[in-house]
């Protein structure tokens, strides 16, 4: 289990048939992302589309199904480098460590497989790591990069610096791992400088391009296996942000930034596929029509309704038809092949479409474990797909406001209920605010609970990150999901910052893991909580 507090046992909100504090399901082949690829506008039956479901596409509605994890994996391969030191006569001939021999390297090759195993069956994330590599020469090194491998971990137990400049990879992600007391000492526990590694702090460079390339001092770990960790959640959200894939129905956009959606394909290599409105219309009205579907639709929301602290306070047909869309988005999911989607012109266009507002179910598949989020804003989408990888839980695409003595208030419409994981927080079915019309979740999230948020500047290659605490979740005539929130640290920071912008959270504390994957990422992180 994770080591964050949102993921900390807690009390069971259900009883009977309904247990909501059931365990994850992980996905480890990243072949599942990819599992289905239709051709555009293919028609498909539903026995079809059943018999292709990937498996992170759950068959139905089910509140008690596991929350369902689908990144790919991230594959890890360790390289020992280490030197064997030849005694000379009367001279220095040993440096510092404890990896001096072949058999001493040995050793050290089986313990690091028999840590980074271990690692892997407790991480919340998937990972593979192969079998460690021995490196004693720069040719040893160049062929340890040959692996099938998203990023390396040196562990530099002795050798010269150039071996160690050849160990670090050039196109992929490396860390480097040093032994204190964790094993033998290594030599370059001593050596390893800000001579090879960059550093933030400008007075502290040296007047040379840092030996390493790409390599920064927070790339190091000295013997604790949880700083490791920490990291390697960061670099499996990068892993799953880089190249992934995103439906957006009604095309794509970018709040007061007209170029989000280029930046999001060339910087962050997604592949957005635009689904139109004249694509979905007469799916939507054939499903309406279909009262087979119409009956499942019914079935999920008398299910639905009947969770634990769940009041309805629209029309129950707008929740009918909430599940008739859901059912429906899914299947456009399969058919493009991802599981991530966004939505434009989700408070006009659609509604008159669906009788019905997408709200609610946006929040019943980010709740299943799938990215559903509205507005089709790729100024924040790429924060809302890496906040969505690190974390493992449901994250809320919300409205920001206008900092004042520590609290800001974030609101929206299509809020999920299992921000966990796991329980379903307590939640008024109601209109959208804004149409009074529809179904919208008004989830309340628990009062004192913890939460970490990512706030882009714009397309500017800036991204803002800080933690608050729910302080109430008022009623306000504003978008139905709504929460004060007393923002931990500068907060008079946010004042100069306010953009009118949407802003991505999640519950506990993840601003390592963000701040270290936007360095990854080649973004500026501007960490407030702790400035």
């Amino acid at each position: 289990m994770s080591d964050h507090s949102h993921h900390d046992d807690m009390d069971d909100m259900c009883s009977g048939n309904c247990c909501m504090h059931s365990r994850r399901s992980f996905l480890k082949s990243g072949s599942a992302v990819a599992a289905l690829t239709l051709a555009s506008g293919k028609a498909w039956s539903q026995s079809k589309l059943k018999a292709e479901r990937p498996a992170w596409a759950l068959d139905g509605w089910d509140p008690n199904q596991d929350f369902v994890q689908w990144g790919k994996p991230l594959r890890i391969q360790p390289i020992l480098m280490y030197k064997v030191a030849t005694p000379r006569k009367q001279r220095s001939w040993r440096s510092w460590g404890g990896v001096l021999t072949d058999q001493s390297a040995n050793e050290e090759v089986q313990r690091i497989d028999n840590e980074l195993q271990a690692l892997s069956k407790q991480t919340e994330f998937p990972i593979e790591c192969l079998k460690p590599i021995k490196a004693k020469t720069v040719e040893d090194a160049q062929r340890a990069h040959k692996a099938d491998a998203d990023i390396f971990i040196v562990y530099p137990a002795s050798g010269s610096g150039t071996v160690l400049q050849a160990c670090v990879s050039e196109d992929k992600n490396t860390l480097i791992f040093l032994r204190h007391k964790s094993g033998p000492v290594y030599y370059w526990y001593e050596s390893l400088s800000v001579a090879y590694l960059e550093t933030d702090r400008e007075e502290f460079r040296q007047g040379d391009p840092p030996r390493l390339k790409n390599m920064h001092v927070d790339d190091v770990v000295v013997d604790d296996m949880d700083e490791l960790k920490w990291r390697l959640r960061a670099l499996y959200g990068v892993h799953n942000l880089v190249g992934s894939k995103m439906m957006a129905v009604g095309g794509v956009w970018g709040k007061y930034a007209g170029d989000a959606p280029q930046i999001a394909r060339n910087k962050f290599k997604m592949d957005l596929v635009e689904v139109t409105y004249e694509q979905l219309e007469p799916r939507i009205t054939s499903a309406l029509n279909d009262v087979k579907r119409m009956d499942r639709a019914r079935k999920w929301t008398k299910r639905y309704l009947s969770l634990p602290q769940t009041t309805l306070d629209t029309d129950e047909s707008f929740v009918v038809n909430g599940f008739m869309l859901y059912e429906l988005f899914k299947e456009l999911m399969i058919e493009n092949g991802t599981p991530a989607m966004t939505i434009k012109s989700c408070m006009d266009v659609i509604i008159p479409m669906s009788k019905t507002t997408a709200c609610l179910t946006l929040g019943l598949l980010n709740d299943e474990g799938l990215i559903a989020f509205c507005e089709s804003d790729f100024v924040v989408m790429p924060a809302g797909v890496l906040m969505r990888h690190i974390t493992g839980t449901p994250i809320f695409m919300h409205n920001s406001t206008f900092p004042h003595k520590g609290i800001v208030t974030c609101a929206h419409c299509s809020a999920p209920r299992r921000m966990n994981g796991d329980r379903y927080e307590p939640t008024i079915v109601m209109t959208h605010e804004e149409s009074d019309y529809g179904s919208a979740p008004k989830v309340e999230i628990p009062v004192g609970q913890q939460l970490t948020f990512i706030d882009p500047e714009y397309t500017r290659g800036r991204w803002l990150g800080f933690r608050g605490t729910v302080e109430d979740n008022p009623f306000y005539d504003v978008c139905r999901s709504q929460q004060d929130v007393k923002i931990e640290g500068k907060w008079q920071k946010l004042i100069h910052e306010v953009r009118d912008s949407h802003w991505m959270m999640c519950y506990g504390d993840y601003l390592k893991e963000f701040g270290f994957a936007a360095r990854k990422l080649g973004l500026e992180w501007d960490n407030v909580t702790e400035a």
